[in-house]
Formats: structure tokens, C-alpha cells, sequence
């Protein structure tokens, strides 16, 4: 399993439930490589094999190599975690730079293309592969719009929503399956890059559950879809927002 941003968050929680499962792991980071060594450590702990692998995933080349590499150390790839994203400091949509827009959709849009093209090119029996499963991790903002906070973020994971239904019907022949995770309101540090580090207390009283989600919770929705246990599921987009 290839799981891009996985150095923290939900990332960091599908490599551990995934090393827990049996799976060799390969890490993907931009830049912390502490934290991914540290998520890779606990892996290993666990009885799997596994490597941290430095990629921005929004650049063609590295994403290729990231493939590559992986293949080299681990084998082929069975399952690609499509995780990686970003997201900027909360603010109204008529003050975004333009700049900041195509940062956002570089790493959340093109970087998953990218890396699902090369799943795609590896597992396809079209291509002579074994098939696999893709899971592209979404977010309720794709079906929430994010108003006042950041549109730009939920709008590039609408397109992830997009590309999970157009590929999964596209490759559902070729032994691949793509579906989505749609995260709402999880106990990570990414809402701090939105300039909020409480935005799970503060916006927890409005969900139907009454509370924010952990990354293990997601976690076992991405494991849930990459099994044989979803063997009859592709196209699918799976909420895990407390019913928000």
C-alpha cells in the first residue's frame, strides 16, 4: 500500500491499521521526514515491511520515481491511498490570491491525477498488471462548499470526487476499483494550516453525532474499501462525517 501524506493525520493512522493488517507500507511526505520515519517505525513494529518516500506529488517526475522507487523496494504497488492535500489560512473567497489557488490545486488535483494515472498504468490488466485498488481521500467540504473558510479546498475535492466516479467506471474492467472517502470533521492538525486549531471543538455542537471523528475511524473506511471485503464497490463515495 502507497499512501501519499502519510506522515500525519489520517495518512499516518491508514499506515499503522494498514502494517496492522499485514500490508508493506510505503510512507509518502513532502518534507517532515521525522514524522514519516516515525510512522514508518511504528510499521515495522507492527511486523510490516516499510519505507518512507520523499515526493511532492504534484510534480510529474517525482511522482513517477515515487512509483518507481516503491516498486523496486516493496513490489508492486496493490493499493494506492490518494491523501496528500492542503489547505490555507480561512478567509472569504474574494480575497484569495490567485497564487493561492494554484498551490491548493496543484497538490489536491494534480497530484492525485498523477498519482492515480500511475496506479493506473501499473495495475491495469489492460497494461499487464494484477489490478489493485485505488482510495482518493475527499472531504465533506466537496459536498459542504466551505463558505467563509475555503472554498478553493472543497472545490479541488469535488474534482476528487469527480475523478472517483469517472475512473472507477473507466477502469472497473481492468481489476481496479476507485472509491472515495469523505472525511468531515477529524481530530488532525491540518485545521491549524486553516489558521484554527479549535475548529473541531467549535464546530462539533453541529453535527448529528455531537462530536468530531479520529483518524483511526477514517482509517478503517480506507481499509474497509482497499479489502476484498468492498470486492463489489468502485465509482462509490463513502461519507465518514458523523452524519453532517
Amino acid at each position: 500500500m502507497l499512501i501519499t501524506g502519510g506522515s500525519r493525520g489520517i495518512g499516518a493512522a491508514t499506515a499503522r491499521l494498514a502494517a496492522a493488517a499485514g500490508y508493506a507500507v510505503a510512507v509518502n511526505y513532502a518534507s517532515d521526514a521525522g514524522a514519516a520515519e516515525a510512522v514508518v517505525a511504528d510499521c515495522r513494529s507492527a511486523g510490516a515491511a516499510a519505507t518512507p518516500i520523499r515526493a511532492n506529488v504534484a510534480d510529474e517526475d517525482e511522482a513517477v520515481a515515487m512509483f518507481d522507487a516503491v516498486e523496486a523496494e516493496l513490489g508492486a504497488v496493490d493499493v494506492l491511498v490518494n491523501n496528500a492535500g492542503i489547505l490555507h489560512q480561512q478567509m472569504r473567497f474574494d480575497q484569495m490570491e490567485v497564487e493561492r489557488w494554484r498551490e491548493v490545486i496543484d497538490v489536491n488535483i494534480v497530484g492525485a491525477f498523477l498519482c492515480a494515472r500511475e496506479a493506473v498504468r501499473r495495475m491495469s490488466t489492460r497494461h499487464g498488471g494484477r489490478g489493485g485498488a485505488i482510495v482518493n481521500v475527499s472531504s465533506a467540504a466537496a459536498y459542504i462548499g466551505s463558505p467563509d473558510e475555503y472554498i478553493d479546498y472543497a472545490a479541488t475535492k469535488a474534482a476528487v470526487d469527480t475523478l472517483t466516479v469517472g475512473l472507477g467506471k473507466e477502469v472497473a474492467a481492468e481489476g481496479i476499483r476507485v472509491n472515495a472517502v469523505r472525511p468531515g470533521l477529524i481530530r488532525t492538525d491540518i485545521h491549524a494550516s486553516g489558521g484554527e486549531p479549535g475548529r473541531v471543538e467549535r464546530v462539533a455542537p453541529s453535527i448529528p453525532m455531537g462530536r468530531g471523528g479520529e483518524p483511526e475511524e477514517v482509517a478503517d473506511a480506507i481499509l474497509w474499501l482497499a479489502s476484498d471485503a468492498a470486492s463489489y464497490i468502485t465509482a462509490t463515495l463513502v461519507n465518514c462525517s458523523g452524519g453532517r
